[in-house]
């Protein structure tokens, strides 16, 4: 693909993250499974609902400029979905509350990449006066944040507890 302009990097852009939401999604899915700790369970599947609500949103964007959702692999996200599954997945624990704070810890990783993501086309969008893009990927943003957060509460109130 040729660069011509912002609106170039723009679409490639959204076109990454829609590869890496999907990716995402499916190793969260399984995060799910492995996870034994109720509360982080249910932030797992909170995570994976909201996850998939940003792939319909980005689906929707690429759609409405013309574009295919499919047009880019993400690269980025099947190797932090390799490290997801080494380390949290098929790795051996003799204790679930230790596969727990592995779990959260490979979630975040997958998060804090979709962070990096959202928040550079967010500024696009904006620098592009595409209003109405910027407020929806501002969503996904934020629901982003909000998942993240929440592990990072789940952590340290319980799962690193009992892990230690």
């Amino acid at each position: 693909m040729t660069f011509n302009n912002l609106k170039d990097v723009y679409i490639d852009q959204l076109q990454d993250l829609y590869s890496a939401d999907r990716q995402a999604v499916a190793a969260t899915r399984q995060l799910v499974d492995a996870a034994s700790e109720k509360d982080l369970k249910d932030a797992l599947k909170r995570s994976h609902e909201g996850t998939e609500r940003g792939i319909e949103i980005l689906e929707g964007l690429i759609k409405s400029h013309g574009e295919n959702p499919k047009g880019e692999f993400c690269k980025g996200m099947e190797g932090i979905v390799k490290e997801v599954k080494a380390h949290a997945l098929d790795a051996d624990f003799s204790d679930d509350d230790v596969r727990d704070a592995v779990i959260i810890t490979q979630y975040q990783r997958m998060a804090h990449y979709a962070l990096a993501g959202y928040g550079c086309v967010a500024a696009f969008a904006k620098r592009l006066g595409l209003t109405d893009d910027a407020a929806k990927i501002e969503e996904c943003l934020d629901n982003t944040y909000k998942g993240d957060r929440e592990m990072t509460r789940i952590a340290e109130g319980e799962v690193n507890k009992e892990a230690a």
